[in-house]
């Protein structure tokens, strides 16, 4: 990946119509988004259609993004999944799940900067081992495997509500220890 500014610099180029700047910000995003996605839909062919989509996506919208609600990456990672998690609830037959969690953090760390990867990884993981069990379930199912809060509510047999409350308690739980620990 590159500098957060120069990551800014290219989105704001691309909200310009810049072609140049939308392959250097391709070239610099796209395995990480790959990843992302890949690990959510575990079909190859399939997260590579999501890719591209996800940068047609990124090409129409980048005049709506704004530096200062997030970074760069978060926000080019957040339309890869919200396509991914369409794309999972229009074929919910092709959803696979996985029982294990271990890798999921550590698979979204930079390549080149391994270590801050596996520190990141581990204070996520000390912060979703402050969730109680089940919230933390839900949030890494919702977040990772794309389950929506009425799938999440019939598959725990909880009102649909309660699995809201629960999603919203945790993530902002998350958020206190992220900032705490980061």
């Amino acid at each position: 990946m590159f500098e957060q500014s120069e990551a800014v610099r290219l989105i704001a180029a691309v909200a310009r119509g810049d072609t140049t700047a939308f392959d250097r910000l391709y070239q610099a995003s796209a395995p990480k988004l790959f990843g992302l996605i890949l690990r959510m839909v575990r079909d190859r062919p399939m997260a590579e259609d999501i890719l591209q989509d996800s940068f047609v996506r990124i090409w129409t919208r980048a005049a709506t993004y704004a530096p200062d609600a997030g970074e760069p990456l978060a926000w080019m990672a957040a339309i890869a999944r919200n396509r991914a998690i369409d794309h999972l609830r229009a074929k919910p037959s092709l959803r696979k799940v996985e029982e294990e969690y271990d890798g999921w953090f550590e698979n979204l760390a930079e390549p080149q900067d391994r270590e801050r990867g596996i520190l990141d990884a581990e204070i996520l993981r000390h912060c979703l081992g402050a969730l109680d069990e089940m919230t933390r379930t839900c949030i890494l199912r919702a977040y990772c495997e794309g389950f929506s809060g009425r799938e999440l509510a019939d598959r725990y047999g909880r009102p649909e509500n309660t699995i809201k409350t629960w999603l919203r308690r945790g993530l902002a739980a998350l958020k206190v220890c992220l900032d705490k620990d980061g």
